[in-house]
């Protein structure tokens, strides 16, 4: 059965793109049939496992989402045997206008993942810095959802609108959502704010962050300039094993 994770924060460079791909690959290495899907127009998530926009300018969620494809025929191989990709380029920007007066236009991206022909361990879904369409889909296709969360002083700045938002997703939408939890990026140990956000946003959520914390790390930065996750590009760096590491809380905790 697919356990679907959507990683959303309305607030933009908390590293949202870097964890769907990351966690995504971690999670393939770590021996689970991934399925990772790009829901954001800017293709960052597509570029970043090496796609080039060209090769699926016919055949993205784009052409899923309006009924021209099925998702199985827009999934395409990665060099991770057991993970694949849904790409996404900029016409999932008119998509919003396009759905204006579609009936149940909110649950659009469910009613394709349940029509899906094959099962996946996981499926994770990268959303657009937003709460607009795409993320409010993939809020009601998600059993869970990530927040990650950047150990910088506004961190909390917008994190209320985000669990709102769930709340009411939860209440008139998908009562199965649930917050998987919170993620701490671009943990700088050198940085005493960065310690004491970290200390604030525990002691504000608890159990609902994750033990494992991002670290800042150039190898992590630089690896979507190559096409490639982290574990590929250098996998003893200290961006990889923290993904790894994540991966591992993620499966053993059954989210």
């Amino acid at each position: 059965m697919n356990k679907i994770i959507c990683i959303a924060n309305q607030k933009g460079g908390v590293g949202k793109t870097t964890t769907a791909i990351n966690l995504s690959a971690s999670l393939a290495v770590a021996g689970k049939t991934t399925l990772l899907i790009d829901g954001d127009s800017q293709g960052n998530t597509s570029s970043g496992m090496g796609l080039d926009k060209s090769s699926y300018k016919d055949g993205n969620l784009y052409h899923a989402m309006i009924g021209q494809a099925s998702l199985t025929s827009v999934t395409l191989p990665t060099a991770l045997p057991r993970l694949e990709i849904i790409p996404s380029n900029q016409d999932l920007i008119g998509m919003e206008v396009e759905f204006i007066h579609l009936e149940e236009r909110e649950t659009r991206l469910r009613a394709l993942l349940k029509a899906l022909d094959r099962n996946y361990d996981y499926i994770v879904i990268d959303c657009p810095p937003s709460l607009g369409f795409m993320t409010v889909n993939a809020l009601v296709a998600a059993d869970s959802l990530i927040v990650p969360l950047q150990c910088e002083y506004y961190a909390m700045e917008g994190l209320g609108y985000l669990l709102n938002t769930v709340k009411l997703v939860k209440a008139n939408l998908n009562p199965a959502l649930s917050l998987g939890g919170i993620l701490l990026t671009m943990f700088d140990p050198r940085n005493t704010l960065a310690h004491r956000v970290t200390e604030d946003v525990r002691n504000h959520l608890g159990k609902k962050v994750f033990k494992t914390v991002i670290p800042r790390n150039v190898r992590l930065s630089e690896s979507p300039s190559h096409g490639l996750p982290i574990i590929l590009y250098d996998i003893k760096s200290r961006g990889a094993l923290a993904y790894m590491e994540l991966a591992q809380e993620i499966i053993q905790g059954e989210m």
